[in-house]
This record gives structure tokens, sequence and C-alpha cells, in this order.
């Protein structure tokens, strides 16, 4: 059990039997009053992110997660199937547990896989991830009004902003934190 003091942003918690990570804290003490912390925590599961305060006498418990490297293999409908790289068991995790992450999923691709109490919860990516263009208007000479940039489509039916002079094939190197073009990759 953790005291206020003793929780940190990363740490991971147990809140209302969930996995939450601890993404802002805020620690005061007021007067004659007990301590108290005030928290944004992520649901690991499901990504929701809620606003928790807790006090002076309250104690927090510390969850172990771990990290295994997993394969995606497919989806259908809103499940998205893995195999544990280590196991080779096949697992399934749904489309609102992943969120946003379903646009970086291409077959074939190693993910990280987050486990708590020995059963996968979610996906960890990795920050950079190459993804190819399969719909990019053409440039027009002198269109740099807007910046120099235009709409494109990814394989994995993600839109982005890119350069202009990115073109249908290219390979691109994306942020996947910040759903953000990086570099070409070729």
């Amino acid at each position: 059990m953790l005291s206020l003091n003793e929780v940190k942003v990363g740490t991971k918690i147990e809140f209302e039997g969930q996995p939450y990570e601890v993404v802002y804290r805020e620690h005061s003490k007021i007067g004659r009053g007990g301590a108290v912390l005030r928290t944004k925590i992520k649901n690991l599961a499901t990504g929701s992110v809620v606003s928790q305060t807790f006090q002076g006498s309250e104690a927090i418990k510390e969850i172990e997660t771990t990290l295994n490297k997993a394969q995606f293999l497919y989806s259908e409908g809103s499940s998205y199937y893995f195999m544990d790289e280590s196991t080779y068991e096949q697992f399934s995790l749904d489309k609102n547990q992943l969120g946003d992450k379903i646009f970086f999923l291409k077959e074939g691709v190693t993910v990280n896989i987050l486990m708590f109490n020995g059963n996968p919860i979610n996906v960890d990516l990795p920050i950079k991830m190459e993804l190819r263009v399969v719909e990019a208007p053409p440039a027009l000479k002198g269109n740099t009004a807007d910046g120099g940039s235009k709409q494109v489509k990814l394989e994995t039916g993600l839109s982005l902003s890119v350069p202009l002079f990115i073109k249908e094939g290219d390979l691109l190197r994306v942020n996947t934190e910040e759903f953000k073009y990086v570099e070409r990759a070729e």
C-alpha cells in the first residue's frame, strides 16, 4: 500500500477493482486539515480518464503490470486478435479497449501487450511506427497558402496531414502518441 506522498505520475494503482495509471497529481495540505491528493487517473483497460481526490488517511494499492510481446494477427468486427510471442496463445481485445490505437495495427506488426493479473488489458505501441500511404491527392504547384500540407490516407485507415511532396505508395514514419507525420521511412 502506498501513502499519498508516494504516489507519482506513472504509478499504476488499483481503484474500484480496476487498473489505473496516475497521469496527473497535486498534493496539498491545508491548515489543520489532513493532506489531500488530487489526481487524474487513466483506466488501463478502457482508456478513460477520471479525476479522483484521495484523503490523507486513505491507502492506495499499487499494482504490478507486465509487458509481453505479441503479434497482431487480424481484426473481425470489433475484436482485434493477437498472438503472444512467447506462449503462442491467441487472445482478442475489444475496439473500445484499444481506442485510437487501432489506427496503428496492421497485420504482422509486433506490439507490447499490457498484462494485469495474467490477463491482457491493452496495447502499448512504440512511439514511432511505419505506415504506407494508400491515398494521396496530387500536389499542385503554388498550393502553399495552407502551410504546404495535404491530407493523405494510410493503410490502416488513418488520415494524416503531411507535406506536399508525399505521394501514394510512400512509407511514412508516424508518431503514435501525437498522430503526426515524422518523416519518410524510405
